[in-house]
């Protein structure tokens, strides 16, 4: 099962995520919810970087897959932010409409 976590701050907004585990839909290839999950994710830190212009903090396995935790960092300025929450809000409902439609594979928390 993939397993979604997302932290916000006092001021609701997102500062970090973590996502573990593969969804074992399907064959190793063929998991269009392992698929969903991972273009979602990659979608939004390649958005982050290209759109809010700064590179957020990256930890993944890159070897077994299965984990990647990004965090936002706190030198950025207020566009900054506001680009970054809007991506990070859409990966979240994204993921929340994945989840869904494939609960017995997703599982999606958000931690305040």
């Amino acid at each position: 099962m993939i397993k979604g976590s997302f932290k916000r701050n006092d001021s609701g907004q997102i500062v970090s995520f973590e996502i573990t585990g593969h969804a074992e839909a399907a064959e190793p290839g063929e998991d269009i919810v392992c698929a969903a999950v991972s273009v979602l994710t990659f979608s939004t830190c390649n958005g982050i970087e290209a759109l809010a212009g700064f590179e957020p903090i990256i930890d993944m396995d890159e070897k077994e897959g299965g984990y990647m935790y990004v965090e936002t960092i706190t030198d950025i300025n207020q566009e900054q932010v506001n680009i970054s929450q809007i991506l990070l809000e859409n990966l979240l409902l994204g993921l929340q409409s994945v989840a869904v439609e494939n609960s017995e594979f997703v599982q999606i928390t958000t931690i305040n």
